[in-house]
């Protein structure tokens, strides 16, 4: 038996740490980096009744939380039944939300609710750098949830930021943005997943400002989170709080909005998918059967990266933006600290596709049972 307790998850664990689970992917934005290419509502997603029972074998896992996200999962009109469901049935909640739909009353709910944490996602720190990826008039919607939130009582929400070279440099505007609202920090890694393979090589950090990202996490990192997702910093010599570790498969997973169960939350492809809880048997099946996660718990070398001297720290980095850069999983990762990335991207390489484009064409509407076709309504319908 292992006995560290990263050696453990490696192995993979009987139930999931963290649960992401995209309820739709209708939305009211387009943003140019969305990893599920969000914006039309598929008409396959899971009925209410679909969604509790998948809430029931969670609570009978024992899975501690799961974090929402979409698309923009406030659209569904069953979104605050399912909350309510998860929460009676001992499974806490994490939602992801552009913050169209946390108006005072909304944030007073939340506030009264102790199973209940709010995700907003801002990628700028002022309107212009956000607007430019995000949307016109996405920032003011977003402050002005975390000021609904905050008015409201409600305490530690999170600002959720996906790092980008337009954007660290407002790292401490960031961290003051948090504080003023009494909310937590949480930076994450932009991956070239769904629309954002589009704009990864435009948009994700460049090597200086990767180093800027290291520095400022090892002065900072204490009080920000950042969801596992800079575990390749390390390789600069000190390793970074968290895991550490790509726990896809192992310790992490995502349920999409139809069923399907892929082994990560950034890797949505068929080369992933390890089931669907609605033909396998249910998500406790497809967690414990699946051949792939089975594969990815089974320890490996290291490949190439193993004979690097920082292969510890950085473990080869992260398996999707290896995978959509069009690099082999055994290689470095594409942002290598140590070069090896830059030098991978620039041999010949075929860059995968993503499986499934749900961008928007026409306005969505939120109505209460799937619709007939994938988009033929506006899910900011009654939004004031």
């Amino acid at each position: 038996m292992p006995n560290r307790l990263v050696d453990q998850f490696e192995l993979g664990l009987e139930a999931p740490i963290c649960l992401t689970w995209e309820l739709t992917y209708a939305c009211n934005l387009s943003c140019v980096h969305c990893l599920s290419s969000s914006g039309r509502r598929d008409p396959r997603e899971l009925s209410t009744e679909q969604c509790k029972s998948i809430i029931d074998e969670l609570e009978r896992m024992q899975v501690f939380y799961v974090n929402i996200g979409g698309g923009e999962p406030t659209v569904r009109s069953d979104f605050w039944e399912l909350i309510d469901y998860a929460t009676a049935h001992h499974v806490g909640v994490k939602f992801s939300t552009n913050g169209v739909r946390i108006t005072p009353d909304v944030a007073t709910k939340l506030a009264a609710s102790d199973y209940v944490d709010v995700q907003i996602s801002i990628d700028g720190a002022t309107a212009d750098v956000n607007d430019a990826v995000r949307g016109t008039g996405s920032f003011a919607m977003a402050v002005r949830a975390l000021e609904n939130l905050s008015t409201a009582g409600f305490t530690d929400a999170k600002i959720s930021v996906v790092m980008t070279r337009h954007n660290v440099d407002q790292l401490d505007e960031f961290k003051a943005l948090a504080d003023r609202y009494g909310a937590t920090l949480r930076i994450t890694r932009l991956r070239p997943s769904g629309r954002g393979a589009d704009v990864w090589d435009q948009l994700h950090p460049t090597a200086e400002q990767q180093r800027t990202l290291y520095d400022w996490l090892v002065a900072h990192g204490d009080k920000v989170l950042t969801g596992d997702s800079f575990f390749h910093l390390s390789a600069y010599g000190e390793a970074l709080p968290g895991l550490n570790l790509c726990g896809a498969g192992r310790v992490v997973c995502l349920i999409d909005p139809v069923g399907d169960v892929y082994a990560c939350p950034f890797a949505i492809h068929e080369q992933f998918l390890a089931g669907n809880v609605l033909r396998d048997g249910g998500f406790a099946a497809v967690w414990r059967e699946s051949e792939l996660f089975g594969e990815l718990r089974t320890p490996t070398t290291g490949g190439a990266c193993a004979k690097c001297a920082h292969f510890d720290s950085c473990r080869g980095g992260c398996m999707a933006a290896k995978f959509f850069t069009g690099l082999p999983l055994d290689g470095p990762d594409p942002e290598c600290v140590q070069g090896y990335g830059q030098a991978a991207l620039a041999r010949e390489r075929v860059v995968p596709k993503p499986a499934v484009d749900h961008s928007r064409q026409i306005p969505l509407t939120v109505i209460t049972r799937p619709p007939k076709r994938p988009c033929d309504t506006n899910p900011l319908s009654g939004c004031s």
